[in-house]
């Protein structure tokens, strides 16, 4: 389900919350679906708990999962969740518009930039 790069320099519970939020916002992981246990989860990555424990307690207060005593870590995915990460991105790219008009670059270059960046990507 989920990698470590031990090359990263970001610690590992933000590696796991950065792919879990993917996961959830990409519909892969469900509403209300259940997630893995953090001892389970642990093991499969040969990591301590405790990370998992940590990166799991991040998503629930960023809104990702909920947790039901006695029951695990569910999916809490709506649509508030995917408008504010759209607004975000769109945030982004307004500041990188901005900055390419600093710099002499105009919006139609960006744009060309960025589909060259997906046709590269795909």
């Amino acid at each position: 389900m989920i990698y470590i790069d031990y090359k990263d320099t970001r610690p590992i519970y933000e590696q796991i919350v950065e792919k879990f939020k993917i996961l959830i916002l990409n519909g892969v992981l469900e509403e209300d679906s259940k997630m893995p246990s953090v001892r389970s989860l642990a093991m499969e990555l040969a990591i301590n708990p405790n990370t998992i424990q940590k990166a799991y307690s991040k998503l629930e207060s960023d809104g990702y999962i909920y947790s039901v005593k006695g029951k695990g870590n569910f999916v809490s995915y709506n649509e508030k969740m995917m408008d504010e990460k759209k607004r975000e991105i769109e945030l982004k790219c307004k500041a990188l518009l901005k900055e390419a008009k600093e710099v002499g670059i105009s919006s139609k270059e960006v744009i060309e930039m960025m589909e060259k960046m997906k046709e590269g990507s795909e």
